[in-house]
């Protein structure tokens, strides 16, 4: 059993005693002008975050928006084309090589890349639609409040749809063929086929992918910071860019409180994935 205790050890020092002091810090006055002096305030901290002014709600709002329907997104147009590109076309290796490149960008060059493309005087996208007589489509993508969050979910999903396909396609290849050989003997459409064969089957893919979607949701940052940094005002503020303004601020105890929150959210929705995973593995 002395095996397990450097890891555990490890595990403790790094990552569960810092999520202890941060939880008892998110219950001070801790700030840039405490001066070493901390005092215990209770729930005072929580309780600003929930009543006042400043719209933290509206920010864990954001974040669980974000978290669903950037799955959404992300998994449907992945999964379609994992089932394209798992087919015998030709050249599908460099169409899948392509999809998943964006993937593996940093979220600094996707935030200069992109706020170039969608600028609304000069950028790339608005400029072709004046090329093709099209000016009415042009917008201001990342000022406007009514389209902002769509100019989010767009740039999102392009760079996350080839990650999620690969592990589609990985699970796509463990079916065997012979199940959609006796489907279409049976005379069962694509959709009868997806419906019966890969959905079921696909099962394990689909919860990975929600595993990694949701975990990534809750805790996005840099994509929202790169391309908006929580603006137009506050329309696209989640929890984790309020901690990190008011962290800069010098608010401590205030960030390590919605930080707190959303450990809170995250356990939540970790039981409720390890409870799915769990009636999954028992059904099959």
């Amino acid at each position: 059993m002395w095996f397990l205790f450097v890891p555990l050890a490890l595990y403790s020092i790094f990552f569960l005693l810092p999520s202890i002091l941060g939880i008892g810090y998110s219950f001070t006055d801790w700030n840039s002008r405490s001066m070493g002096e901390v005092s215990f305030v209770g729930l005072r901290n929580y309780i600003e975050i929930f009543t006042s002014d400043k719209d933290y709600l509206s920010g864990i709002g954001h974040t669980l928006m974000f978290t669903i329907v950037s799955n959404i997104v992300k998994l449907i147009p992945a999964l379609f084309l994992a089932i394209m590109l798992n087919e015998g076309l030709q050249g599908k290796g460099i169409y899948r090589t392509l999809l998943y490149l964006p993937s593996i960008l940093p979220y600094v060059i996707i935030g200069i890349l992109f706020t170039s493309i969608l600028n609304y005087n000069n950028g790339l996208l608005n400029s072709v639609f004046e090329f093709l007589h099209l000016g009415f489509l042009k917008q201001k993508w990342l000022s406007d409040l009514n389209v902002v969050w769509k100019s989010i979910f767009g740039v999102d999903a392009w760079r996350g749809i080839g990650y999620v396909m690969t592990i589609f396609i990985a699970g796509l290849s463990t079916i065997p063929r012979s199940y959609y050989e006796a489907a279409q003997i049976d005379g069962a459409n694509f959709w009868q086929r997806l419906r019966y064969v890969t959905l079921p089957m696909l099962s394990g893919s689909v919860m990975i992918n929600l595993v990694f979607g949701i975990t990534y949701g809750l805790k996005v940052f840099d994509i929202i910071y790169v391309l908006t940094n929580g603006g137009p005002g506050h329309a696209t503020e989640v929890i984790t860019t309020y901690s990190y303004q008011l962290y800069s601020s010098g608010h401590y105890g205030m960030s390590t409180a919605l930080n707190t929150i959303l450990l809170f959210i995250t356990a939540v929705v970790g039981v409720w994935i390890v409870k799915s995973m769990s009636k999954q593995e028992v059904q099959q």
